[in-house]
């Protein structure tokens, strides 16, 4: 079992983009300058928030529910795996996800935090299909 020494610490998105499995596009979800953080600790709680780009407070209902399709947000316990952390979900912005386990692949280099997640079905863009998501954090402390 890897060490999550590495990991521990405070993440701030650099990048985020998705790739759709069937036609090998990308795409980038929360635009091309999201933001989010992933807090992760030495006694193994991760937080993972990520918003899109240029969000507006919301002026009606619609616009809130809106909302939910540029924020992806969860937390829980992780665990190592060789190169994958593995988070088992006790709160998320989607309630699907509560009580699961996501698997994220991860490689840090120097202070970046190279993320990339299995083959699914995103629940912000199930018409995509099939996707995984590539993220890039620069660790802040």
């Amino acid at each position: 079992m890897k060490s999550n020494q590495a990991l521990v610490g405070i993440w701030k998105l650099f990048s985020y983009e998705v790739e759709v499995q069937e036609t090998g596009d990308f795409f980038h979800p929360l635009g091309k300058k999201p933001t989010g953080f992933i807090c992760i600790t030495e006694n193994n709680h991760v937080m993972v928030t990520l918003t899109g780009e240029d969000r507006k407070p919301a002026s009606s209902s619609e616009d809130s529910a809106e909302l939910l399709n540029s924020l992806v947000s969860y937390a829980g316990t992780y665990r190592i795996e060789g190169n994958e952390w593995i988070t088992s979900v006790q709160v998320a912005w989607k309630p699907d996800w509560v009580n699961t386990e996501q698997r994220r692949q991860f490689e840090i280099k120097e202070n970046h935090l190279r993320v990339l997640t299995t083959w699914r079905v995103m629940p912000n863009w199930v018409d995509k299909g099939l996707q995984r998501s590539i993220l890039t954090f620069v660790k802040t402390d």
